[in-house]
């Protein structure tokens, strides 16, 4: 079974200062068809957060978000939802979820975690070190012989 990964995408737009409230009022009530065509399609823990001057910024997590966003194209719903939002967009001369500007993730937590301890577990030292260092945790350390007598 074939398995794809889930991408984290993170996008920048922009919207109208003067119609800051109005994108807040309409996302504080998004349409329920509108919320389930999002999760048939494969939009997952998607957020948008929104700074005072229109500076917008989403976040979703999908297998691809051009299957994701050519899947939402399908939905009559989307059409309806992109034509009322369009005018609250600045600088766009296609629909929203068209004119999304993707941001390169450089830091994740999680993947920088796993690799920190995968090298922890890994011997440190030269390469003899670890050679020994394996070498000795393949067989049993003997305890040393106890000797009787008097040592000088």
């Amino acid at each position: 079974m074939s398995e794809t990964a889930t991408r984290r995408i993170c996008f920048q737009q922009w919207i109208h200062p003067d119609r800051i409230e109005e994108y807040k009022r309409r996302h504080a009530a998004v349409w329920p068809e509108m919320l389930e065509a999002l999760e048939a399609a494969g939009w997952r823990n998607y957020s948008l957060f929104l700074r005072p001057d229109g500076l917008l910024i989403g976040y979703v997590e999908t297998d691809s978000l051009d299957a994701a966003t050519a899947r939402m194209a399908a939905y009559e719903v989307n059409a309806r939802w992109q034509a009322e939002m369009a005018g609250l967009f600045d600088g766009i001369d296609s629909p929203p979820d068209e004119s999304f500007i993707a941001l390169e993730e450089v830091f994740y937590l999680e993947d920088q975690l796993a690799a920190a301890r995968r090298d922890a577990r890994k011997p440190q030292g030269t390469a003899s070190e670890t050679t020994r260092t394996a070498e000795s945790d393949a067989a049993p350390i003997s305890e040393p012989e106890q000797t009787t007598g008097d040592h000088a």
